[in-house]
Formats: C-alpha cells, sequence, structure tokens
C-alpha cells in the first residue's frame, strides 16, 4: 500500500481544524515553520492564513506568499505525496475563487478543484449540489440564511454550480460543473474521477461522513495513480483525508489541561446571531460577569482606544480577584459603513483593541475561550504571540482547543478553545465553560 499524503491546508480563520486532533497549527509561514510543520508526524498541517478577514488583493497576495514558501518548504522537507486544501466557511462565505486560482498558479497544474462545503458537525449538508444549513431540525438552503447576507461575502445560491457561477462572474459556468451526487458517491465514482483534467471544477454532496469517507478513498486511490486535485471546503472532508484514531482525552475530560483548577476568561468577537444567543446563556452561567466592550467609541477619536482598554483591564482584574471568570464580548449592534473596506478596517481596529486585551488578561488564568473566526485566528498569532500550537482535539463538536506551549512567556501550558462563530446551539458556549470548570 502507498504512504498516504500529507494533507496540507490553507485556512481561511483557524476553526478548520474543528474535526481532528493532535497536529501542528502554524500562525506564520516562513519556510523554517513550514518545513517543521510538514515533519511533524501528523498527517495533516494547517496554515492559518486568516485571508476570511483581508480585502480580496490581501488575500491573494497572502496565499501567493504562503505558496511560494511552500514550494521550498515541500522540497527541503522531501515530500513526495501532498494534497493541498483550501479550507474555508461550511456557510459558503470567503474569497473564492480567488485562492484556489492563486493556488493553482503558484502549486498547479490541478486536474480538478472541488467544492466540498459539508460540514457534519455544524449541521451543514449537501444534497443533490444544494448546499443546506440545518435549522431547528429542518434542512435550508444555505442562501436563505443570515449567512448569504454576510456584508463582505455576500451570495444569491445554495446551488452549487450557480455559486460557482456567480462568484467566478462567468468564467465557470454553472452547466460547465462536475457534480458529484449521493447516488454517484455511493456506488463509487472512481471512473470518473479518473477522467478530471485542466482544473476541472466539481461539486460534492454530503450527508453524513461515511459519504465523505467513501469519496476520499476514491480520491486518495486516484491520487496514488498520479492525478492532481485541489479542495476548498469546509472540515468535514479533512476527517475523511487523514482518517485519525479516536483523539487522547475525551471532550468532556477537557477540564485536566485547565491550569491550577482557576478561573479563565472568554473573548467574544463574533456578531452572528448564534454568537449572541450564545453569549447571553453564557453570561447566565454562575461564575461569569461580562465586561461589554462598546466598539462605537473608536469611532470618536485616537484617545478613545487606549482609555477604553484601561476600563476593560480594571473590570476584567476585579472580577479574576473575586474568582470569577470575566466575559468580555464586544457590543452586539453591529455598525454600518459607506464600503467594504471601511468596514474591514474597523474590524481591524477592533481586533487590535481585543488582542491588546488578551495581552493584558491575568498571567494566572486558568483557561481562555476565543469565540469567532477572525478572533481565534488573532488571539493566536497577535493575542498570544504563536508561531504554533498544538491541537488537543474538541471540547464540543466543531470546536478545537490548543495547548500554548510550555516555554510560553505570559501564559505557558494554557488550554485555549476556538469557538467558531457560527456553530453549536444556544447552550453550547456555556456547556464549553462548564466543562472546563468541571460542571458538566
Amino acid at each position: 500500500m502507498t504512504s498516504k499524503p500529507k494533507i496540507i491546508v490553507l485556512d481561511d480563520d483557524p476553526t478548520g481544524s474543528q474535526t481532528v486532533h493532535s497536529c501542528l497549527l502554524l500562525m506564520r509561514w516562513d519556510v523554517e515553520t513550514l518545513q517543521n510543520g510538514l515533519q511533524d508526524d501528523s498527517p495533516i498541517v494547517f496554515i492559518l492564513t486568516n485571508t476570511r478577514s483581508l480585502t480580496p488583493e490581501s488575500a491573494a497576495d497572502v496565499t501567493q506568499e504562503v505558496c511560494q514558501n511552500l514550494k521550498v518548504a515541500i522540497a527541503a522537507a522531501e515530500i513526495q505525496d501532498f494534497l493541498l486544501v483550501s479550507r474555508s466557511d461550511s456557510t459558503l462565505r470567503g474569497h473564492y475563487p480567488i485562492e484556489t486560482d492563486v493556488i493553482a498558479e503558484e502549486l498547479g497544474p490541478f486536474d480538478a478543484h472541488f467544492l466540498i462545503p459539508a460540514f457534519f458537525e455544524g449541521g451543514r449538508i449537501t444534497r443533490d449540489s444544494i448546499h443546506y444549513l440545518i435549522i431547528d431540525g429542518v434542512p435550508t438552503p444555505v442562501h436563505e440564511t443570515e449567512f448569504a447576507r454576510d456584508s463582505v461575502f455576500s451570495y444569491h445560491h445554495s446551488y452549487l454550480p450557480k455559486y460557482v457561477e456567480e462568484k467566478t462572474q462567468g468564467r465557470i459556468s454553472a452547466e460547465s460543473v462536475t457534480r458529484f451526487v449521493l447516488a454517484d458517491i455511493r456506488s463509487g465514482s472512481r471512473e470518473r474521477l479518473l477522467q478530471l483534467s485542466h482544473n476541472q471544477c466539481a461539486v460534492v454532496d454530503g450527508e453524513t461522513q461515511a459519504d465523505l469517507n467513501q469519496f476520499a478513498l476514491e480520491l486518495l486511490a486516484v491520487a496514488s495513480q498520479g492525478k492532481r486535485f485541489l479542495f476548498r471546503s469546509a472540515a468535514s472532508i479533512l476527517t475523511a483525508l487523514a482518517a485519525l484514531p479516536p483523539q487522547a482525552i475525551a471532550p468532556e475530560n477537557m477540564a485536566e489541561y485547565v491550569r491550577g483548577g482557576k478561573p479563565g476568561a472568554v473573548i467574544v468577537g463574533s456578531h452572528v446571531k448564534k454568537t449572541t444567543e450564545q453569549l447571553e446563556a453564557l453570561l447566565q452561567a454562575e461564575g461569569t460577569a461580562g465586561v461589554e466592550v462598546n466598539v462605537a467609541r473608536l469611532l470618536e477619536d485616537e484617545e478613545q482606544s487606549a482609555i477604553l482598554l484601561k476600563e476593560v483591564l480594571e473590570n476584567i482584574r476585579v472580577i479574576h480577584d473575586s474568582g470569577k471568570t470575566p466575559v468580555v464580548y464586544t457590543s452586539r449592534q453591529e455598525l454600518t459603513f459607506n464600503d467594504v473596506e471601511t468596514r474591514l478596517q474597523f474590524g481591524a481596529q477592533v481586533s487590535g483593541l481585543l488582542m491588546d486585551i488578551v495581552q493584558g488578561l491575568p498571567s494566572d488564568i486558568g483557561f481562555l475561550i476565543s469565540k469567532g473566526g477572525i478572533t481565534s485566528n488573532d488571539v493566536l498569532s497577535t493575542g498570544l504571540c504563536l508561531t504554533a500550537a498544538r491541537l488537543l482535539g474538541q471540547i464540543l463538536p466543531g470546536c478545537s482547543m490548543i495547548l500554548t506551549p510550555f516555554d510560553h512567556p505570559q501564559f505557558p501550558n494554557l488550554p485555549v478553545v476556538l469557538f467558531p462563530g457560527n456553530v453549536g446551539d444556544a447552550e453550547a458556549l456555556s456547556t464549553a465553560y462548564q466543562r472546563l470548570i468541571k460542571e458538566v
């Protein structure tokens, strides 16, 4: 049997590792860091590009830089066999086709690129090439949800060939997209996979993990015969490709990692409706105290950021000293801006303030929960200044936990939960918190 290829994931926010464990997440992409990641024992490695928070131009530049350094690192690490994944959102938000275009240009040619947005732990399935979000047990076409109205990444179609046509502005027509529907996947797709060429765009169904496990076996078999494939996917196909054994510590026992049984801290940046519901439930939990950050004040003048930071850190210190867990959250009213660029710039300003808050947290906190994909990326790379971190596994379906290195100057061996904005039920954030304080 041939050895399994290394799965290299360019993750546009740090939550794509939400279905795997025991691998490295890289926050930097210099050649040395990439080479270390490629030589790690795990079959999968994540490079956290955080491009979802960037303008299209910056996303293209970052992706190009990663790919050019990867080329050098792959040669230096003597990696013969690898698969490339552009991991993105299971509700179809992100810079498509910009990222896959750049990857194809830098590391191609590919025989096909696959869109596989199914993410079962988050209730995202694809049937008859239509992508659904299961809301209260009802499969809802994703273009009918709040995610399709995203102020940066809006779209009008759940039927993936039409989504591709819309996002490529007609360069790839809906009719030219190859479809792998459930019947194809369940009866076997090897012959059709062998026939793909010239970076053919293909969209893939999935209702259960077993569907993607089956499809992954076929993909790997065909790739071992020399076919080169690129993936634009959510997390569930990664589970199938990596085929890892169960994680070392069960989700309900993750409190074992909490430092000294101390209270922790929670940082909430995400604005989606689900996050706000989860935040409200968490603030009802015993042992928590809310600290609202009124981000509208940042629009007033330069000095407000410093004043806000001082006020918030004082509040946090008082709550921490009383033995409670401060829950720091941005004001829930989403502000409107004249254009996307201004919105992204303000987002970066808010994130900068949140990261100053992270760096000012008491150094003896027991754990940290970061809510929101972009927020989590910034917590790892800027707030904690990490180059790489080891993924422990999931504390809840779709919610990863990492451990900072033992020699971290401020927060050694700190367990950090990376909680996506759009995952879990209304109680999920509270459940993660209660697991860490041994209540669940």
